[in-house]
């Protein structure tokens, strides 16, 4: 593979705020005051999370122009404030989707540093790209424009986080002199969206990798009963998490494991799988492909609940039809448990007013077909006794 321009990464694991953590913290996920409303942060509960991370090693924060309802950015510059700035490193990311024209990229730059409270960013991202977002970015010179606040130091590390092909992830890492990728990576995509190959990819172009989605939105954290008691046979004292974070943070290319913790508990269980970090062992690896094994039987929706689908222009809570969908799948098909689960969610929000305008589509980092779920779930769900 050719690369338009030289490279000049940056050491692979420290800069000049110290060394990366092997964990970082990902704030798509804060706990909420109002689950309806994703704005509505959690202030205490959500700095005694960071407070926690920080005081066991944690010094990774990424952040995003649009996570919690564009929250997300203004929360983590006030939590952080507390430290000296030189002791964490803070990402954050473009969002691609909103550029209407060239200008909007500074703009929308110095929005996320004042948001931030900082004058910099250690890592910055071109945030999700895909074959569908990838030339709204080239139009607007979003790569040259970055390129420069980095030659400026405003950016410190300039990568992208990607959800698109194989072939897509090639065009990318050629278009560019990058410093890392964001990749989506856990044991059970590894070999389903080709991430396996993705990550090769990176590495083989001198690239290392941020693991977004280790635990794949929770769903790594909950499998279903035959799978879970293989791991914890195998290990009774571990969560079902910490296997998942322990397999991304095994593998060699690996800079740092963003975990998206919504609870002081969370971190805890998170810090205490990498205090100290023990690579699986190929015992290890053998126990968990036999847990994946029984997962996979289970044919679950692969949705991370993101919530890039959101919002619905129908009304559907499109995540939540997910989870419905994945628990009744996880739990035997219990006809009973998907019309239970079904009903708890608002009616106005369920699968049945899905009219399948395919908004969502283009929108889904999975690439799930969303309008077919819903009528699957509706039918299932309307035909349970």
């Amino acid at each position: 593979m050719e690369y338009r321009f030289a490279r000049h990464n940056p050491a692979p694991y420290n800069d000049a705020n110290g060394k990366i953590s092997l964990l970082g913290l990902g704030t798509m996920r804060l706990p909420l005051r109002d689950p309806n409303d994703p704005t509505s942060i959690d202030e205490e509960k959500a700095q005694e999370i960071f407070d926690t991370a920080y005081a066991r090693g944690v010094n990774y924060f990424d952040t995003a122009y649009p996570y919690h309802g564009k929250m997300s950015e203004k929360f983590c510059g006030k939590a952080l404030s507390k430290y000296p700035r030189e002791s964490y490193h803070l990402a954050s990311k473009m969002p691609g989707w909103l550029l209407t024209c060239e200008e909007d990229v500074p703009r929308i730059f110095a929005e996320q540093l004042e948001n931030c409270r900082t004058d910099y960013f250690d890592f910055y991202l071109i945030h999700s790209v895909h074959g569908g977002s990838w030339p709204n970015y080239l139009k607007y010179h979003v790569y040259e424009q970055l390129s420069a606040l980095r030659a400026e130091g405003r950016i410190k590390r300039l990568g992208f986080s990607f959800h698109g092909s194989v072939e897509e992830l090639r065009e990318v890492l050629a278009a560019g002199d990058w410093d890392f990728v964001q990749l989506q990576l856990n044991y059970f995509d590894w070999d389903y969206q080709s991430s396996r190959e993705k990550y090769e990819m990176c590495a083989a172009a001198g690239l290392q990798v941020i693991v977004m989605e280790p635990v794949r939105g929770g769903m790594l954290n909950t499998l279903c009963p035959e799978a879970a008691d293989i791991l914890h046979a195998a290990a009774p004292q571990r969560s079902l998490a910490s296997w998942a974070i322990r397999w991304a943070a095994s593998l060699p290319n690996v800079l740092c494991v963003l975990s998206g913790m919504t609870t002081r508990e969370q971190v805890e269980d998170n810090v205490s799988a990498m205090e100290p970090f023990i690579p699986l062992t190929a015992d290890e690896q053998k126990t968990l492909a036999a847990a994946l094994e029984a997962f996979r039987a289970k044919k679950l929706v692969p949705c991370t609940a993101c919530r890039y689908c959101m919002p619905c222009p129908a009304g559907v809570d499109i995540p939540a039809m997910m989870h419905v969908w994945n628990e009744y799948r996880l739990h035997g098909d219990q006809a009973k448990n998907l019309k239970e689960n079904y009903e708890k969610i608002p009616e106005s929000a369920r699968a049945a007013h899905c009219v399948s305008c395919g908004a969502c589509l283009n929108k889904c980092p999975q690439h799930i077909a969303i309008p077919d779920m819903m009528a699957a779930i509706r039918t299932a769900a309307e035909s349970a006794d």
